[in-house]
């Protein structure tokens, strides 16, 4: 099984590849200084294999190493994933309210 993650920057989204199939997707919107993940989406036939948080851990691996940019987590599943993940929480940005 071959494993791909990229950032479609022209798509405003992270992707992962299974065996060259689409398998999910992290859409995002950058916002000054904070980066938005607000959908969370995995292919029907892929679902329940762990693909969304393998996506996420990468995503927010990728916006750590890559920048100064907040996480804004939109997305229920995101989210869910940093409650799991506290040792990550110091690029999380809480939005105003």
């Amino acid at each position: 099984m071959t494993t791909e993650f990229s950032d479609q920057t022209d798509e405003s989204r992270y992707a992962m590849h299974v065996d060259g199939e689409l398998a999910a997707v992290l859409d995002y919107r950058i916002l000054g200084d904070a980066i938005s993940l607000t959908r969370a989406y995995t292919a029907p036939n892929q679902r329940g294999k762990g693909y969304a948080g393998q996506l996420v851990e990468w995503a927010v691996d990728d916006i750590e190493k890559n920048g100064t940019l907040h996480i804004v987590p939109m997305c229920s599943y995101v989210g869910d994933w940093f409650d799991k993940h506290p040792e990550r929480a110091a690029l999380l940005q809480r939005r105003a309210g």
